[in-house]
């Protein structure tokens, strides 16, 4: 009697122990966590804590969101995974004022920009924006993505530059031709009272100053062409 009533009760026992197993829920991931794979670049992971109540607008103490993590680790499947989810922000921009799409086009991560694009990310604004950093680092298709999209390629950025001004002074020569051909504009000048061929031949980007001023006389040419 007393091995079958041990038995019964080392039954009990077991099954008392899988009850409570099953009722006590998983430790809770915590923020870290979901910042870590999110930089980590492991999107599966980042599904299933958003999945189970993580929100996908989670930023750390500097303001970078997820979508601006992963953009910055240069993650394209979380920033894939991301935007599958409802209610991602994508023009959250974080403590030094950047955009996911501004540090992708900073960066040259134009994988990583085309599908912040189509995903519809803010490209087109006032002050410092993709492309003014595309052009001042030379992101030749950054810029030529972002020109397709139909951004202003003279927009003008907090000292007054413009696009082409950037990519003429730091003697990104395939980045002005290519603003060029989206008819920039040669002659204006910024708060320091340069322009694109005055700032490339302070920097002794000679090749610059010839291609502007064979564009300039080009435009010129054409001018006289339509008024006569």
């Amino acid at each position: 009697m007393n091995s079958v009533f041990k038995l019964r009760a080392m039954r009990l026992l077991g099954a008392c122990l899988i009850s409570v197993q099953l009722c006590v829920p998983a430790a809770a991931a915590s923020l870290d966590d979901l910042f870590n794979a999110t930089k980590l670049g492991d999107a599966a992971e980042v599904a299933q804590l958003v999945r189970q109540g993580m929100d996908v607008n989670s930023s750390d103490p500097s303001g970078n969101t997820l979508l601006i993590l992963a953009t910055r680790e240069e993650q394209p499947k979380v920033v894939a995974e991301l935007l599958k989810q409802r209610g991602i922000k994508l023009d959250t921009r974080n403590s030094a004022g950047d955009s996911a799409l501004m540090l992708a086009s900073l960066r040259g991560f134009t994988g990583i920009a085309q599908q912040l694009l189509e995903a519809g990310a803010a490209f087109d604004h006032p002050g410092w924006n993709p492309l003014l950093y595309a052009a001042f680092e030379g992101r030749l298709a950054v810029v030529n993505l972002l020109l397709e999209k139909g951004a202003n390629p003279n927009v003008l950025a907090p000292n007054q530059s413009t696009p082409l001004m950037f990519a003429a002074r730091n003697g990104h020569e395939d980045v002005v031709r290519a603003l060029l051909k989206a008819d920039a504009n040669i002659d204006w000048k910024n708060d320091q009272n340069e322009n694109a061929e005055s700032w490339a031949g302070k920097n002794r980007n000679t090749d610059i100053v010839e291609l502007i001023q064979a564009e300039r006389k080009a435009r010129a040419g054409k001018l006289q062409l339509e008024i006569n």
